[in-house]
């Protein structure tokens, strides 16, 4: 396979523009050329409002290292794709078919990968299945009544199927893992954009029939997914998992249960700290979320001309005068705000932006890193503690609805009860409140000094009017279960996985740590 990089067009080109660029690049003729395939496709503003299409595309022809030799440029090379493998299964026999707690990404990409095995694995899932879940989220952000069990973080798709759904991650990944999941989510109905695209994304309308979709084929491979299945405790006997007791009171047999709970299953944290397996408090991130025009961070992004080729995105950082990081996360395009609570009496918000990105706001959360030496140091769940503080706070200062404030109001301090030319996109109600009243100072601070320094980035990113709304807090895992090098936790059989255990960030890299444990399960156990 020849490689052809840095291979640069308008963003108005054709796919004829560029299979001639390609022949002219390798001096060939066009019916030479067997295939070629985009690899990375990623936009060059940096002539704006001049924008060019980067590209690195994969050619498949004859006499490929002849070619490669005679074009004599740094740019064309000799490429092989390393592809995945999945282990060879291992010889021990499971006593019971595998259990994997949870439905978002880690969970679902585990069990698929399981199932596609042999191995018959058994998904419990406390929340509903996509489609009932979407439409008593729906309910919530009308009427407010929230449902403990299935909501915005709990539910067959996790907390990533009500979200951008970006797919970006950062993790080095010589296996293949993060090819193989991209390829996953088009082969279940994803946009192949996706597996080139510099900044890929899914959106939350056609995530839900991805993760439906995936859910039927671990069915139709022998697999079975039960929802409504909460689990609550887990029997262990020698520090060794038998077992999983459900809300139910039922008890399902189990010696290897991958445990892929997402980042806000707190009751579960609990039970884990009870039971004494090993888990440590980790750094995350709080703070709030900010609405702009979306034409606005176009023109920032694009300069001022037409045509832009999709709605702008963004990403900020800058270090605080206390050291402290502070960063956009989470940008949602076209976006909307949405309330995200699971636990009555508190409330956080989240981004989420549909497949389109056509809403007339961008949004991302500005967020303010803490650490473990922020918290007294008195188990692994004070950073449970801290984000429920912040939450109730939340919760209080607008009396259940989204607290909203103008970021002039924030800076001084202030409530006002007006908008300027900015009309928030929520999904859920919203109020004005004195989001001062919800953040630590130091972090209110910390976003406060921040935003000078954004403003001279994007501007008009720190105009009045900008939208905040609390509080951002479950950006990540507050804490870490314990693995070993076997990837089990301090009780053998029970595989902490994904982002709620703390080895993920998102959306990709959940599903690649459900890929890996699906391999270590796979390579450890023999199928049925």
């Amino acid at each position: 396979m020849i490689r052809i990089r840095q291979i640069k067009l308008p963003v108005t080109h054709t796919t004829a523009d560029l299979e001639k660029k390609i022949a002219k690049m390798l001096h060939l003729g066009p019916e030479k050329i067997k295939s070629w395939q985009i690899k990375k496709q990623s936009l060059d503003a940096r002539k704006k409002p001049e924008l060019f299409y980067s590209y690195i595309i994969d050619v498949e022809t004859e006499r490929e290292a002849a070619i490669v030799h005679k074009a004599k440029h740094p740019d064309i090379i000799l490429h092989q794709e390393p592809g995945y493998h999945f282990p060879a299964p291992g010889t021990r026999r499971l006593k019971h078919r595998p259990v994997i707690i949870g439905t978002g990404p880690a969970g679902l990409f585990c069990g698929l990968l399981l199932a596609r095995q042999g191995y018959h694995p058994l998904l419990l899932e406390r929340g509903d299945d996509v489609d009932t879940r979407t439409a008593k989220v729906g309910r919530f952000w009308q009427d407010g009544i929230l449902e403990t069990d299935c909501n915005v973080q709990f539910g067959e798709g996790g907390a990533g199927a009500f979200s951008d759904g970006k797919l970006n991650t950062l993790i080095k990944d010589p296996h293949g893992r993060n090819h193989l999941v991209l390829e996953l989510l088009v082969e279940f109905g994803a946009d192949p954009a996706i597996l080139y695209h510099h900044k890929p994304h899914i959106g939350t309308d056609v995530l839900s029939h991805v993760v439906k979709r995936i859910r039927n084929e671990i069915i139709r491979l022998g697999g079975n997914v039960r929802f409504s299945s909460r689990v609550t405790d887990f029997i262990i006997e020698q520090d060794t998992l038998k077992g999983v007791r459900l809300s139910s009171g039922e008890i399902i047999p189990a010696a290897a249960a991958v445990l892929a709970v997402g980042h806000s299953a707190r009751d579960t944290f609990q039970v884990l700290h009870d039971r004494g397996i090993l888990m440590e408090p980790k750094a995350f991130a709080v703070g709030l979320r900010i609405q702009h025009p979306q034409e606005m961070i176009n023109r920032s992004q694009y300069g001022s001309g037409s045509g832009y080729p999709d709605a702008a995105s963004y990403k900020l950082a800058c270090q605080g005068a206390d050291g402290r990081g502070v960063y956009s996360f989470c940008m949602c395009p076209g976006g909307y705000v949405v309330n995200a609570s699971s636990e009555p009496g508190y409330l956080a918000v989240n981004g989420m932006s549909y497949h389109a990105r056509d809403g007339s706001n961008a949004n991302s959360a500005l967020i303010v890193t803490v650490t473990p030496a922020d918290f007294p140091k008195t188990s692994a769940l004070v950073g449970i503690k801290y984000q429920r503080q912040l939450e109730a706070l939340a919760w209080q200062c607008a009396k259940g609805a989204i607290p909203v404030q103008l970021y002039e109001d924030f800076k001084h301090n202030r409530v006002n009860c007006r908008l300027g030319d900015i009309e928030p996109q929520m999904k859920g109600s919203w109020a004005f409140a004195n989001l001062r009243e919800v953040l630590p100072e130091p972090v209110s601070g910390s976003l406060l000094a921040a935003m000078d320094s954004f403003g001279r980035m994007i501007a008009g990113f720190d105009r009045p009017d900008a939208v905040l709304a609390g509080v951002e807090s479950r950006t990540s895992s507050p804490l870490r279960i314990i693995r070993d090098t076997g990837m089990e936790s301090s009780v053998k059989g029970l595989y902490p996985c994904g982002e709620g255990a703390g080895y993920a960030g998102g959306i990709t890299s959940a599903a690649m740590d459900g890929v890996k444990m699906a391999e270590v399960i796979g390579g450890r156990f023999c199928p049925d």
